[in-house]
């Protein structure tokens, strides 16, 4: 058995190629398309290479390639704070105990080079709207775009080397024609009753001007949060400028109250349902069968990245007054049938209730784990919200 660090054409090859074994009768994986991936992986693309570093290693048995992992360090994460936070991800490995925890102790014993305390996984190098968790409760549905996918075989070898779970990441489900609970229903009829609230779709010829607005409700929103340090203008244009090209512009919503933004809702259309036919690899006949399958009608569902309120209006109807204009403008154009919303933390509570009150149900349960490298000191799972 040998441990062999991704550095040339050939080892990487097979660093993409694993999961295409592990999966292969496996009805609802959707392979990562090869060329997002490359992105996390290529300094000169990825920006958390400018305050961090990564490290990537496949293992081989008589010849095979039976599993990889990735780990890294982003520095600016680690800032001012007591303890070293380091991450590992993109972890695939067949059932073998033994593979899996040799892959898992090449990455520690890179991290405890790089004096880290604790370890994160399975995570991105990157934002957490990607690759980022572990499922652990229902593994029979496909996951959505860069949602990670694993067997239940994975929870086993993360907790047995002694991973815990940090916070469990939750996603919803809701048909798009479901009514909101009256209760509900009657709030949201209120606040678009209301003539100081307007709503509007995203307008892709006006990006910068929706980005400020985004930027603006979310640092709102989450500046109580104890790991919070607040969105920057460039990092919300950046966020826009990524899911522009497949943006849809009747998935995306803001409400103002006075004019001044007062909420979002940003989704995209599930072009997983797309990709599965693509097979991993957006090339030029990747991008012809993606071209047809579109024009098919194949997207009937899109998948909810991102919900914000300002605390000022949370719990007053702003909320469903949104997916009821949601709802009616997809219904008028018979354009999509259901939506998954993508995963929210345990640790924001009242982000959940929110969801389950607007009639969203779970639908998969994931999980972020973490491993201290002090194998004595207390663990404890993310503080929730206030």
């Amino acid at each position: 058995m040998s441990i062999i660090e991704v550095k040339d054409a050939k080892t990487e090859k097979e660093f993409y190629q694993i999961p295409f074994k592990i999966y292969k009768n496996d009805p609802h994986w959707v392979p990562h398309l090869k060329q997002d991936l490359q992105k996390v992986f290529d300094s000169e693309k990825n920006k958390f290479f400018r305050h961090g570093e990564l490290s990537r290693w496949i293992i081989q048995k008589d010849g095979k390639t039976l599993g990889r992992i990735a780990a890294f360090v982003n520095e600016k994460k680690n800032k001012g704070n007591g303890e070293r936070l380091g991450g590992i991800g993109f972890f695939e490995a067949v059932d073998d105990k033994e593979i899996a925890f040799a892959l898992f102790d090449k990455a520690k014993e890179w991290l405890q080079e790089r004096k880290i305390d604790i370890i994160e996984g399975p995570v991105n190098f990157g934002e957490k709207d990607k690759f980022w968790g572990l499922i652990i409760e229902n593994f029979n549905y496909p996951p959505y775009y860069n949602q990670n996918y694993n067997p239940d075989y994975y929870v086993k070898f993360f907790e047995d080397y002694g991973f815990k779970v940090y916070y469990d990441q939750y996603i919803y489900y809701r048909k798009v024609a479901d009514d909101l609970l009256p209760i509900h229903k009657q709030k949201a009829e209120r606040i678009r009753n209301d003539p100081k609230f307007t709503f509007e779709t995203i307008q892709k010829n006006n990006m910068e001007k929706y980005a400020e607005d985004f930027r603006t409700i979310y640092n709102r929103a989450w500046v109580k949060h104890e790991n919070f340090s607040g969105m920057e203008k460039r990092q919300a244009m950046t966020i826009m400028k990524s899911i522009k090209p497949i943006l849809d512009e009747d998935l995306i919503y803001f409400a103002y109250h006075d004019g001044k933004p007062a909420g979002f809702f940003i989704a995209l259309p599930e072009i997983n349902r797309i990709f599965k036919y693509v097979n991993g690899n957006l090339n030029w006949w990747g991008k012809l069968k993606f071209l047809y399958h579109q024009k098919t009608g194949s997207c009937k569902t899109f998948f909810g990245l991102a919900f914000g309120i300002d605390p000022d209006f949370q719990g007053k109807g702003l909320e469903g007054a949104i997916f009821d204009e949601c709802k009616r403008i997809l219904q008028s154009k018979n354009k999509y049938e259901d939506v998954v919303i993508t995963w929210i933390g345990d640790f924001n509570p009242k982000m959940i209730r929110i969801i389950e009150n607007l009639g969203a149900t779970k639908l998969r349960t994931m999980a972020t784990y973490r491993y201290l490298m002090d194998r004595e000191a207390p663990f404890k799972r993310m503080k929730a919200i206030d």
